[in-house]
């Protein structure tokens, strides 16, 4: 089991409120994921979570029991860092055993978990290197493997693969997702970066200034957006968000559309405007448009749509796939 329930959960440093005071239920085996922009609170959360700091107020109930007072190392959790922290003197199945050894486990089944953990994992060839014989991602699998061989009720991973150049963040992000297909663990993930949200979470909480904006499947997010916030947030290129005369005529404040429901045209279009930028992708083509009245509008469309830098394009948004906000910012 490993169902989690922050009950108004609060953190405070002096005078300053990082977390006002946070309410969320986390499933037994589900993946969420924390995300938002620098300093919203997501890494204090989870630190709270996992006992690294004190709660100033709240309660956190692991699988029903509470277990706010409780020593880190009781909480049954095991937590995943952005720096690897491995032992650099000690070989990957001395590192990954460390916990157990700890922890005074036999020998024998220490050695046992840790070769579950290295077949899971892919590092069955290298477990007799040290840390620094390995790639960046076969680190961060160690890291894993060292949080599997405790069998936790929950992962905690804090930006586990921000160190990871592109291609590695890319093929981590895949093996963590696969792993957790494997384990049915739960799991809570914390990133600043919304690609790796949408892809990877059962569950996402978008937090901003310490307060969760909204909480639901990445479809759910990028379909119908609370507010202004989370529309602005979540989806790659961002949501365009248009105020003024052109969202009042649709009976809104603000009205916001994805860049891929707007329908481009080099002849005829509701709205004239003037490419700034043409950025080629091979597969996708994104314009951003300038619109008299309007603004810049991103658009994505195919990779082979005939346009460039000073070319004029009509730009047409699919009234069907548009977003209305009032004056607090909130869905209408």
């Amino acid at each position: 089991m490993g169902s989690i329930k922050l009950e108004q959960l609060s953190k405070s440093f002096g005078e300053h409120a990082v977390i006002p005071g946070i309410d969320l239920e986390i499933n037994d085996g589900e993946f969420v994921v924390f995300v938002g922009p620098s300093g919203c609170g997501k890494s204090t959360l989870l630190r709270l979570i996992a006992g690294l700091e004190d709660a100033t107020g709240g309660r956190i109930l692991i699988d029903g029991k509470d277990q706010t007072q409780t020593p880190p190392s009781q909480r049954g959790l095991a937590m995943v860092f952005q720096s690897y922290a491995l032992y650099p003197h000690m070989s990957v199945r001395s590192n990954i055993g460390f916990p157990l050894k700890m922890a005074k486990i036999d020998p024998a089944e220490i050695s046992r978990k840790v070769e579950e953990a290295a077949r899971i994992l892919n590092l069955t060839d290298y477990l007799e290197r040290r840390p620094g014989q390995l790639s960046g991602g076969q680190r961060q699998r160690v890291a894993i493997g060292r949080a599997i061989v405790r069998n936790p009720r929950c992962f905690l991973f804090d930006e586990p693969l921000s160190n990871l150049d592109a291609a590695l963040r890319v093929a981590m992000r895949l093996e963590i997702t696969e792993l957790h297909q494997k384990l049915k663990a739960t799991s809570i993930y914390v990133t600043h970066d919304q690609v790796e949200a949408m892809t990877m979470a059962d569950k996402i909480v978008v937090l901003n200034k310490g307060r969760i904006e909204q909480v639901g499947s990445p479809l759910e997010l990028y379909r119908s957006p609370a507010n202004l916030f989370v529309a602005g947030f979540i989806g790659s290129p961002k949501m365009n968000l248009i105020s003024g005369q052109a969202a009042s005529a649709q009976g809104a404040h603000t009205i916001g559309i994805r860049p891929e429901h707007v329908r481009l045209s080099t002849t005829e279009g509701m709205w004239r405007g003037l490419v700034t930028v043409a950025e080629h992708l091979g597969s996708d083509t994104f314009l951003h448009v300038q619109v008299e009245g309007v603004g810049t509008i991103t658009t994505r469309t195919g990779g082979e749509f005939p346009v460039r830098h000073g070319d004029t394009v009509h730009v047409t948004p699919d009234l069907t796939r548009l977003h209305k906000f009032n004056d607090k910012g909130l869905a209408q």
